[in-house]
């Protein structure tokens, strides 16, 4: 499908890979104007028909620019980390909820649904949680009657645990990831189950429990979601379905699979990712897409870019908005069956892939797995995700002369007229036809711009959406 940007993409580097041959970056810069997330349609309101956009978040983000984008653009929210269990109840019965208010609070005055993330992890988990009265790990113990008695320790911890915030969160909370990451394909058991410390003391009775909990004192109408990644591969994806299925059997209350989709340009397939929603579904299950982001890098992510000046010149970004492209066209395809998609961050700014990427590339390395720059400017991912087309570039002419953008109604008259002609041919698939009425259009909207009968801004817009037309036809 041919695309069309609202308002002005990138600059700079990037802004070279979308240009005729012979054109300069400093050409192409004047007149131009980086567009600032702020300024551009949210990406919400472009899926509230199927489905809300979400961003997770750290409580000094619900200020500023990160505030003002987050509220601009997204519908969901859910902590990255100060609701996991290590911030929640760092010591027995000491519970800190300050963070985590913060966010449970944003949500409410800014009326955005609320994911919780997360009651029970193998990780960001306090140790307390699994040593004996004594002060013993419980792992360890090799009585049977002793391991019986840690096992009924550990579960009513457990309870408390997910007692104490669910209620404390019951009327906020649209969605709860109970049990995260309860798989690992590479563990010695035959069902693929993760050999964290909860199963070790207590099998999977912990992922009953904990569902069985939240169940109880959870809204009504909240959603539990049993959260994992690498859900649309094999055999990980069938370990997951053996196990939400056994559990489903036996009448443990889960309604949905998280599917964490931390993925990458290239990996998983659509269909494989397709596939898997359709499994889940099958049980009778809901499907959240719950912490997407777009890695710039295979596995493992080496080499890196050192910064984000090298990731402008590589062109990966045009490859990741296809890739962001074909994700939500299958997201809108399932949309039936897919009830929130959220970001795991609100911009290239913040992300832990940075972190993984300079692990694996001794110290530098940077990601951007996001829509929205570091700057909060948006990316070619943004306007795929978008998904205007042709008539809707005529549509924006229209606007632009309402809003005073041109001298007089001719001007938007006339470029109308000739962006009809483009789209006359591109709709007969005549498409060598369409690219030369596209450089008459741009031809004739510069002779408007030397005539000073179209602001520099509306100028900027339309040359920029008309050169991105330009490289998805050649």
């Amino acid at each position: 499908m041919l695309k069309v940007l609202g308002v002005t993409v990138v600059t700079g580097l990037a802004l070279s890979l979308l240009l005729p041959a012979g054109t300069s970056v400093a050409d192409a810069e004047e007149g131009y104007e980086s567009k600032s997330a702020l300024e551009v349609t949210p990406l919400g309101k472009r899926y509230e028909d199927s489905f809300p956009i979400g961003a997770a978040v750290e409580p000094y983000q619900l200020e500023g620019i990160h505030g003002e984008v987050l509220k601009r653009h997204y519908n969901s929210i859910v902590a990255e980390n100060v609701m996991k269990p290590i911030n929640i109840q760092p010591q027995e019965g000491n519970f800190n909820f300050e963070e985590a208010d913060k966010i449970v609070q944003f949500a409410k005055e800014n009326d955005m649904d609320l994911r919780f993330h997360t009651l029970v992890w193998h990780s960001q988990v306090p140790e307390w949680f699994f040593l004996d009265g004594e002060g013993n790990p419980m792992v360890d113990e090799t009585d049977p009657e002793q391991r019986e008695r840690n096992k009924k320790i550990l579960l009513e911890r457990l309870e408390t645990h997910i007692k104490t915030i669910v209620t404390r969160y019951k009327d906020e909370v649209d969605a709860w990831d109970v049990v995260n990451e309860t798989i690992d394909p590479y563990a010695s058991n035959d069902r693929g189950l993760r050999e964290s410390k909860w199963y070790q003391i207590t099998g999977t009775d912990y992922i009953k429990k904990a569902f069985e909990t939240t169940r109880k004192y959870a809204a009504e109408d909240a959603k539990l979601f049993i959260n994992d990644y690498n859900t649309e591969v094999e055999p990980k994806r069938d370990y997951l379905y053996d196990l939400v299925k056994d559990l489903l059997d036996q009448g443990v209350p889960i309604d949905g699979v998280g599917h964490q989709a931390h993925i990458q340009i290239g990996w998983p397939s659509i269909e494989d990712t397709r596939e898997s929603i359709n499994m889940f579904t099958g049980l009778g299950l809901d499907n959240q897409i719950t912490e997407l982001d777009v890695s710039l890098y295979g596995w493992p992510p080496t080499p890196a870019f050192a910064n984000y000046d090298e990731i402008l010149a590589s062109g990966r970004l045009f490859d990741q908005a296809e890739r962001y492209n074909q994700l939500f066209e299958l997201y809108e395809e399932l949309d039936d069956k897919i009830s929130n998609v959220t970001f795991w961050g609100i911009a290239d700014d913040h992300t832990w892939l940075d972190d993984r990427a300079e692990d694996y590339n001794n110290g530098v390395g940077k990601d951007a797995p996001f829509v929205f720059d570091p700057n909060f400017n948006v990316k070619p991912s943004y306007w795929e995700m978008m998904d205007y087309n042709l008539n809707e570039m005529r549509i924006l002419i229209g606007d632009f002369g309402q809003d005073g953008e041109f001298e007089n109604y001719g001007t938007a008259r006339s470029l109308q007229a000739h962006l009809d002609s483009v789209i006359n041919f591109e709709d007969k698939g005549e498409t060598e036809k369409a690219i030369d009425h596209m450089d008459k259009f741009i031809k004739k909207l510069e002779n408007e711009r030397e005539n000073e009968l179209i602001s520099e801004s509306a100028f900027g817009t339309l040359k920029q959406n008309s050169t991105y037309l330009l490289r998805q036809w050649q």
